[in-house]
């Protein structure tokens, strides 16, 4: 891994490229300020259709699709836009088919790219689209949120809810770009911005000891909307997950430390009816994935208080939590991390590091559910 993609405390350069590798298939993760207004030309270097589809939102749309549509129009591309009602709760069957009777009716060919414009909820329903529409069709991610820019975008998971869990009907179909523009991060809610920051803490917990230091000595400044220092950790991110996504594309071993919060956060999801955003979810999620490994005796106490101080201060729930422990803890048997009837739980035993266990007794997953709060 290149060590510069991972030195985000001093300002980066105006443009980063890390390259990832999924099954012998290379493709670009460009992080450029300004590269919104550039997707046409981008585009023209990716495909030769002269059409492209964009998947976005009701709130994402009145933002930034007029300039993704203009410079399209600008290279030559016919845009075909499908617009989404916003929100986790939209992740359904119902509201794609529309989408794909958009599609065909425009006589799009397998070479038609789609771009998926907006946060993570839009990069996985469009990618489905992308991945089921004519057995499969070129899909570029544009991401606007920070969560969708440091990991929905990157390692081709898409797919939608169904009412017995999240993701629960899906498909791996890699992008052929994911294309950043840190500067769309200016309009972003507060809200959104520190459940981006969940999945940043996360990869650090998971994988690197020294980057959580660092962000621990530098949270506020992406709470200060600081777009350089914002942009450099977004690279930061990128390089951790698509090293892993590289490893293992398909989540049958490695890739799995990245649901390091998602066991527990997706429950919770799931019960509150997406009344927690994702982001809070998996900080709650981390916190008691946390609490448990340090009831096994895997995470030492200092260790545990750091990643709860982290994660309360970039913005996040660590308490509080309504819902009913029982609900959260049932909820997790219809998790697809479940494997052959057991619980896997990715656990901390050390900050940079996890391992998979799906042996922990229910009294201790109980516990941590019941620290939240």
């Amino acid at each position: 891994m290149n060590a510069a993609l991972l030195d985000y405390n001093p300002p980066m350069a105006p443009s980063v490229i890390v390259p990832a590798t999924v099954q012998g298939t290379r493709y670009d993760i460009v992080i450029h300020r300004g590269l919104l207004d550039a997707i046409g030309p981008a585009l023209k270097n990716l495909t030769r259709s002269k059409k492209a589809a964009i998947v976005t939102d009701s709130h994402v749309s009145p933002l930034y699709a007029n300039r993704l549509i203009q410079s399209l129009h600008d290279a030559g591309i016919e845009p075909i836009v499908a617009t989404i009602p916003a929100g986790e709760d939209q992740k359904t069957l119902a509201n794609i088919s529309p989408v794909y009777d958009l599609l065909l009716a425009a006589k799009i060919e397998r070479t038609t790219p789609l771009l998926a414009l907006g946060g993570g909820v839009i990069g996985d329903m469009a990618g489905f689209v992308a991945a089921t529409t004519l057995r499969g069709i070129p899909f570029v991610q544009i991401p606007t949120t920070l969560l969708a820019m440091v990991d929905a975008s990157v390692g081709g998971k898409t797919g939608v809810n169904h009412p017995a869990g999240k993701n629960l009907i899906g498909a791996f179909h890699q992008p052929i770009a994911v294309l950043i523009d840190p500067d769309v991060l200016t309009t972003l809610g507060d809200r959104d911005l520190h459940g981006g920051l969940a999945e940043c803490i996360k990869h650090d917990i998971i994988r690197d000891a020294d980057g959580f230091a660092t962000l621990e000595q530098n949270i506020h400044r992406a709470g200060q909307r600081d777009i350089d220092y914002l942009a450099a950790l977004v690279a930061h991110n990128v390089a951790i997950k698509s090293k892993v996504v590289e490893a293992d594309p398909f989540e049958s071993g490695e890739r799995a430390h990245l649901n390091f919060g998602h066991t527990f956060g997706h429950a919770i999801e799931t019960v509150s009816h997406y009344d927690y955003s994702h982001g809070e979810c998996v900080a709650l999620g981390m916190v008691a994935a946390s609490r448990a490994a340090v009831d096994l005796g895997l995470l030492d106490e200092t260790s545990c208080r750091r990643i709860v101080s982290l994660i309360e201060n970039a913005g996040l729930p660590v308490r509080g939590m309504k819902l009913k422990t029982e609900p959260v803890v049932d909820a997790m048997i219809f998790d697809k991390k479940v494997k052959s009837g057991r619980v896997r739980f990715i656990l901390p035993d050390r900050i940079g590091h996890v391992v998979i266990r799906d042996d922990v007794p229910a009294e201790i997953v109980t516990r941590a559910v019941e620290s939240l709060r």
